[in-house]
């Protein structure tokens, strides 16, 4: 995802709201649309979801991009392909993810992945404190033995796998946006079919082509991956990468809500609590954090 450079004019102050907006429409579609390919879970399980969604934003961006026509060096290539491939793996663990645990928790969970870089790229104790705070509201919501926790320990580990690949996402997306962001997501997703499109054939099969399931596909593959793509390079044209990061650190919170409102998923006092000491890590690290740091972590978003 393109971010603002450190030469660029600062951002008219008369549009930050209206960016603003933009991000979190852009975050409840990401999540209304996790939502609703859950809800296909049955027919074709998380596998076929994630084969749905990459191949089809697959194709409609390589059809609007046409990255073919860019040049590619062996080198970027190889970022290209390691970038895709991580970028497949998250959305299948994801996935696995939110099958076993509520949307909400899973989307807290992940987000440890850009935390992480911030602990290992960091040298000021400060962003220590907001990795530990992550920690904490990690060790809320495991079910230990003995307690009263209903999650599964199964599902937490795929959330877990999700924030590691989210982690890679951003080191080898740095690399591979080297052939500029449109064309290294457009390839990178296409990639990522490489390791979705295998699991979800073997699970899904001929369901895939049920005409109910290809249209909520479809409305998985806009809402989640074009439709928040369009709304955040927009917003990225008002806001620092500061205030996006600030924005974007309520993604939990919306994910939660998305989780209600479509699924009826609740949240109990604790695992709210969990939740919103994750929100502030993200948040303090946002505020914190070099700018590198931060443009780095605002293109996993996308």
């Amino acid at each position: 995802m393109a971010t603002p450079t450190p030469g660029s004019p600062a951002p008219d102050r008369g549009h930050i709201p209206l960016a603003g907006l933009a991000i979190v429409a852009a975050q409840f579609s990401i999540n209304i649309g996790a939502a609703l390919g859950k809800g296909l879970f049955p027919q074709v399980g998380p596998e076929g979801v994630a084969l749905l969604r990459t191949s089809i934003a697959a194709a409609i961006l390589l059809a609007w991009v046409r990255p073919w026509r860019i040049p590619v060096a062996r080198a970027q290539g190889f970022w290209l392909l390691c970038y895709g491939l991580t970028l497949g793996s998250m959305n299948l663990l994801i996935y696995w993810a939110i099958q076993r645990i509520p949307i909400g928790i899973a989307v807290a969970i992940e987000i440890g992945g850009p935390l992480a870089v911030v602990l290992l790229t960091s040298r000021s104790r400060r962003d220590f404190l907001w990795f530990a705070l992550a920690l904490a509201g990690l060790l809320l919501l495991v079910p230990w033995p003995g307690g009263t926790g209903s999650l599964d320990p199964l599902g937490i580990a795929f959330a877990l796998g999700a924030a590691a690949c989210w982690a890679l996402y951003i080191v080898f997306g740095k690399r591979a946006s080297d052939v500029g962001s449109k064309a290294a997501v457009a390839i990178g997703m296409t990639v990522a079919c490489l390791i979705t499109v295998p699991f979800g054939a073997a699970r899904a099969g001929a369901a895939l082509l049920d005409g109910h399931v290809l249209m909520v596909g479809l409305a998985v593959a806009l809402l989640s991956s074009a439709a928040p793509y369009l709304l955040e390079m927009m917003a990225l044209e008002r806001l620092t990468s500061r205030l996006f990061g600030v924005i974007t650190s309520s993604a939990p919170a919306i994910a939660a809500i998305c989780g209600f409102l479509v699924l009826g998923e609740r949240l109990t006092g604790l695992q709210w609590l969990a939740v919103c000491a994750m929100i502030a890590a993200s948040l303090g690290c946002s505020l914190t954090s070099g700018p590198t740091l931060r443009r780095a972590t605002d293109d996993a978003m996308g």
